[in-house]
């Protein structure tokens, strides 16, 4: 289960459970975009896919390089995906490998 680490959202490593904030780095694996972790306690490589079926007011978490948000998508373009903040707080884009379905 994920928690809060300041601005932050910290996930666990799937082998050792630690939690920790990574940062993903984009690439291939068997020929399909995924986001690759790593973690610093056991050295453990891990991935997840590039959300590649988001929609429009689907929910989701977005992975910043300063801050972790929570949104809804409300609008997807290529390779880019714009979210909005609860009640139209914000507005921002990011890269679909830094947005992770709820």
């Amino acid at each position: 289960m994920s928690r809060s680490a300041g601005p932050h959202t910290a996930d666990p490593c799937p082998l050792c459970c630690v939690e920790a904030v990574r940062t993903g780095v984009r690439t291939t694996a068997e020929e399909r975009d995924v986001v690759g972790y790593l973690c610093e306690q056991c050295a453990n490589a891990s991935t997840r896919p590039v959300e590649d079926d988001l929609e429009v007011y689907d929910i989701v978490r977005v992975d910043l390089p300063g801050t972790t948000l929570y949104g809804t998508v409300w609008q997807v373009e290529g390779d880019r995906v714009q979210v909005r903040g609860t009640g139209g707080a914000w507005l921002r884009r990011a890269e679909r490998r830094q947005v992770i379905l709820y």
